[in-house]
């Protein structure tokens, strides 16, 4: 791998974390404006519901970005990178 490769990749994972950090902080703001609707206005306690929904998908968000990645994930990340590379 090139040094101009390794450049993309690393800002590829920059992006990626970014991506994942942004993720994290609109889901904690709207998870504390859903729990104080919630505290506030019903007698029912809805708010776990959203709170483990979108949680794991922000788990799952987590363990694409951290490299704790499928085989499979990688092995087509890795097949694509080649099929877009050979076109070019």
């Amino acid at each position: 791998m090139d040094e101009f490769e390794k450049r993309a990749r690393a800002k590829q994972q920059i992006e990626a974390i970014k991506g994942f950090y942004l993720h994290a902080i609109i889901f904690t703001l709207v998870i504390l404006i859903l729990f104080f609707v919630n505290w506030r206005a019903s007698d029912v306690w809805w708010v776990q519901w959203p709170l483990l929904g979108w949680g794991l998908g922000l788990c799952l968000h987590a363990l694409l970005v951290f490299g704790r990645v499928p085989g499979f994930v990688s092995r087509w990340e890795e097949r694509k990178m080649k099929e877009l590379t050979d076109k070019m």
